[in-house]
């Protein structure tokens, strides 16, 4: 009669370790990808929608929209204004958040909101009284558009710079 043969425990169990460590490795770097992904998702609508305000921005011969609202209408730039979705800091938003007086969180307090919102630079900036950038960030211009979350990406860059 011949031995039945087969795996001994200790191999199996040699084999089962192995496969825990690989996925040890393998989980930490699934779960990077999938934040970049979603960080690319939030890049990509930032420069959709800076399209079809550099769009409008042709069509009316060098005049900004007062609402970035105004972008959707006929759905002739963009259909809807995105979703901002900072993966990880701030649930998706579609708040657009401006710099002129008829936003009570507008002017200086757009640079520092940590909320994940839109901002949108409506105004050349005389209404905000000359309020001063937080330090690391620049003077914005009319017409820009950025996201106001002061956390950063897998680069280490702060949303608040792009």
């Amino acid at each position: 009669m011949a031995k039945a043969r087969g795996f001994t425990l200790i191999e199996l169990m040699i084999v089962v370790a192995i496969i825990g460590i690989l996925a040890a490795v393998a989980l930490p770097k699934f779960s990077d990808l999938l934040r970049k992904s979603h960080e690319g998702r939030v890049k990509s609508s930032l420069g959709a929608f800076r399209s079809a305000l550099t769009i409008y921005y042709g069509d009316l011969e060098g005049v900004y929209p007062a609402d970035l609202n105004s972008l959707t209408v006929g759905g002739k730039y963009i259909s809807a204004i995105p979703s901002a979705r900072i993966p990880d800091y701030h649930p998706g938003t579609v708040v657009v958040r401006h710099n002129d007086n008829t936003d009570p969180f507008g002017c200086g307090s757009g640079y520092v909101l940590d909320t994940g919102e839109w901002i949108y630079w409506s105004d050349d900036g005389s209404l905000c009284g000359g309020t001063s950038p937080p330090a690391g960030q620049r003077r914005r211009l009319q017409g820009e558009l950025w996201i106001a979350c002061s956390h950063t990406d897998t680069r280490g860059v702060a949303w608040t710079n792009y």
